[in-house]
């Protein structure tokens, strides 16, 4: 996975998954095992995802856009922990919140320029 480090998405996804590990310690007892395992659970999978996206082939764009999703259901989870008061307090929410946006905006580049490629490749054809 060290060929990996060179990506900025990959860095902040491992950011964001380390960040959540941390909170989700400190989370009420009520949480931890609910909302808490689900947070790790959806961070790893935005990890896994983009993992195996990095690979290109020709159906990067679909494995790209399940990262996308990913992201997407990952922040509504920390949205909800926000609301329920899971957090520490509101810094704690605010690195999470902050990476799981950069990982969103990146992922989404990410699919704006496989498909504007993909497209092209379309349109020689």
């Amino acid at each position: 996975m060290n060929h990996l480090n060179h990506l900025p998405i990959w860095r902040d996804a491992n950011r964001l998954l380390l960040a959540i590990e941390q909170a989700v310690r400190q989370f009420p007892r009520y949480h931890k095992y609910t909302l808490g395992s689900d947070l790790r659970r959806q961070a790893m999978t935005v990890c896994r995802l983009i993992l195996r996206a990095a690979d290109k082939g020709e159906d990067q764009l679909a494995r790209v856009a399940r990262v996308v999703d990913a992201v997407d259901d990952l922040k509504l989870q920390i949205q909800l922990g926000k609301e329920l008061q899971a957090f520490q307090g509101f810094g704690q929410f605010q690195v999470i919140a902050e990476l799981a946006v950069a990982v969103g905006k990146q992922s989404g580049g990410w699919r704006k320029r496989l498909a504007a490629a993909d497209g092209q490749h379309c349109s020689r054809s």
